[in-house]
C-alpha cells in the first residue's frame, strides 16, 4: 500500500507540471542595465551582476536582478497586480520559504506564473497544486539550478518602482 501511495504521488506530480514550459539558457552570463527578454517573466538569459534577495516583495522588482536570483536556485513567483487578496495571502504563505521571490508583474499574461532558471509554468490560481509541486522540484535543485549552493541573500532588495538599472 506504501508503494501504491508512492508511486501515485510521482504519477500526480508529474501530471501537474507536464505543461512546464522549458529554454536552454546559458548561466554566467552577467550585463550592465536593463536586458530584453523573450519571456514575460523571463526565466533565464542574461543578468544583472547582482541578485535579488529572496524574498516578498510589495512591488515589482527587476528581471535582470530575479533572473540571477534564479541562477542561483530561487523560484520566482509572480502575480498580476489586482489578485484578489485571499489569492496574494496563499501566495506570501508559499513564499515565505527559502530561495523564493514574489512580487507583483503589472502585464502578466496570466494571474500567477512560477519561473525557475530555464522552466516556467502558467497558473490561474494561487491555489493550484501544480504552484508547490513546481516549487518543491525546481527550488535549489542541484540537477536544474547552474551555480546551486549559491546564496539567495546579500544582493539587492531594490524595487523597480524605485531603484534604475541604468
Amino acid at each position: 500500500l506504501i508503494v501504491a501511495a508512492v508511486l501515485y504521488d510521482n504519477y500526480a506530480k508529474r501530471q501537474l507540471l507536464q505543461d512546464v514550459r522549458t529554454a536552454t539558457y546559458s548561466a554566467g552570463l552577467h550585463s550592465s542595465g536593463p536586458i530584453a527578454y523573450i519571456e514575460s517573466p523571463p526565466m533565464g538569459g542574461a543578468h544583472n551582476v547582482v541578485w535579488q534577495n529572496c524574498g516578498i516583495y510589495e512591488a515589482p522588482i527587476h528581471n535582470e536582478h530575479a533572473v540571477h536570483s534564479m541562477e542561483h536556485g530561487a523560484v520566482w513567483i509572480t502575480y498580476r497586480p489586482g489578485l484578489p487578496p485571499d489569492q496574494v495571502e496563499r501566495l506570501r504563505a508559499l513564499a515565505s520559504d527559502d530561495y523564493l521571490l514574489l512580487s507583483p508583474y503589472p502585464g502578466l499574461a496570466y494571474p500567477v506564473v512560477a519561473s525557475s532558471w530555464n522552466r516556467q509554468l502558467t497558473f490561474d490560481r494561487a491555489d493550484h497544486p501544480g504552484l508547490p509541486a513546481f516549487i518543491g522540484r525546481y527550488k535549489n535543485n542541484p540537477e536544474t539550478t547552474p551555480e546551486f549552493g549559491a546564496l539567495c541573500a546579500g544582493g539587492t532588495s531594490a524595487l523597480a518602482t524605485t531603484d534604475s538599472l541604468s
